[in-house]
């Protein structure tokens, strides 16, 4: 077991809320976003994935904070969230000005990427209603208080939009610690978000501000090797089975670093190509040391966008079932593998698929 202390949920409003943006997703299919004539739309961000997946494959109460422009590009947005179970009524609407120059909503084009064609990522996202919401604008109090969660989610894509996000984030967790509520935060390093507003140096100045609230932190080597500074040694960017030992080294010197610390969990991949992939799990607790999920070699992968926010929602779902770390892990893993068998951003897997396969699994025909 963990150390964590999870509210009960028949005092809580909700079991889960993310903090983040939530984009429209332009998906060209097999195809390339540069000679596309139609796309399909999804919707997916990275702290809303996490709250989504617990809400359809694990039938947990969950909610979404976040701002939209109040148009049809937005209301869009809405009808997937919608459709998602997610609750909407936390989402902060900005009036629309008709042309975008104040404010406006996120889009993301996402190749899915092939054998040796890897995925590919085109975010159009400055100005939305997210990057711009700051402190003061939720009030943290009432939903942690009065409402009640048992878990925050949120993320370094949302902290490296903008200057008010980031502080927006230091406000959010500092509430939900005041509330008893556990947060997790994915550290999700995206080196274009971070290019223009001061680079590696200023994802280690946001995220370790941060990581004095976290309870739950989740990363792989390189996001806990920019956004904190942790240096995995003797391993390339592709962790293999046998190089697990060099990274649950670097979570020791993260766990010693920050006490605060209950639980940290990191993806394993090795690329092949972007069809294939070998993917695993460890995850860590003081009680535990680092356990490990099953390893998957060439696991085939349809859409990869998703895969680390899945792992990420099937380990917070172990974690709120009270299931020992070491199951929780197992179904973060198993979540993440069955989330890149489907296209789009968020999961299509059910609570019984995830489950069989954590369990041990396989894919033959059910009849």
């Amino acid at each position: 077991m963990t150390a964590l202390t999870i509210r009960p949920a028949d005092e809580c409003a909700y079991d889960v809320v993310s903090l983040g943006e939530v984009m429209l997703r332009l998906d060209p299919g097999e195809g390339r976003i540069r000679t596309a004539r139609s796309f399909r739309a999804w919707e997916g961000g990275g702290e809303y994935n996490v709250a989504r997946g617990l809400r359809r494959a694990f039938g947990l109460r969950a909610g979404v904070v976040t701002a939209l422009a109040d148009n049809e590009v937005g209301r869009l947005v809405e009808d997937f969230i919608l459709t998602g179970g997610v609750d909407t009524s936390l989402i902060r609407w900005v009036p629309y000005d008709g042309i975008g120059r104040g404010v406006r909503n996120g889009l993301n084009f996402t190749e899915r990427g092939f054998g040796v064609r890897g995925a590919v990522g085109v975010s159009d996202r400055g100005l939305t209603a997210a990057s711009q919401m700051k402190p003061g604008d939720v009030d943290w109090d009432h939903l942690f208080g009065d409402l009640g969660v048992r878990w925050l989610h949120t993320g370094g894509i949302y902290a490296a939009l903008s200057e008010t996000t980031a502080e927006l984030v230091v406000e959010a967790v500092t509430a939900a610690k005041r509330h008893g509520t556990v947060v997790s935060y994915d550290l999700n390093y995206r080196p274009s978000l971070w290019k223009s507003i001061g680079g590696q140096a200023k994802a280690q100045e946001v995220n370790r501000r941060i990581a004095e609230h976290v309870d739950v932190m989740i990363g792989n080597e390189e996001d806990f090797t920019a956004s904190l500074g942790f240096e995995v040694e003797g391993v390339d960017e592709n962790i293999s089975a046998i190089e697990v030992d060099a990274f649950a080294a670097m979570i020791e010197k993260a766990a010693a670093a920050y006490p605060n610390f209950r639980v940290i969990g990191t993806t394993l991949r090795t690329v092949h190509s972007a069809s294939c992939n070998d993917w695993g799990a460890i995850a860590w607790s003081r009680e535990t040391g680092v356990v490990e999920a099953t390893y998957r070699e060439r696991l085939e992968i349809l859409d990869r966008v998703g895969g680390g926010d899945s792992f990420a929602s099937g380990l917070v779902f172990g974690l709120l079932d009270g299931q020992p770390l070491a199951t929780a892990v197992e179904y973060g893993a198993a979540h993440g593998a069955l989330a890149m068998t489907t296209p789009g951003d968020t999961t299509m897997a059910t609570r019984a698929e995830v489950l069989k396969l954590a369990g041990g699994g396989g894919a033959r025909v059910d009849r």
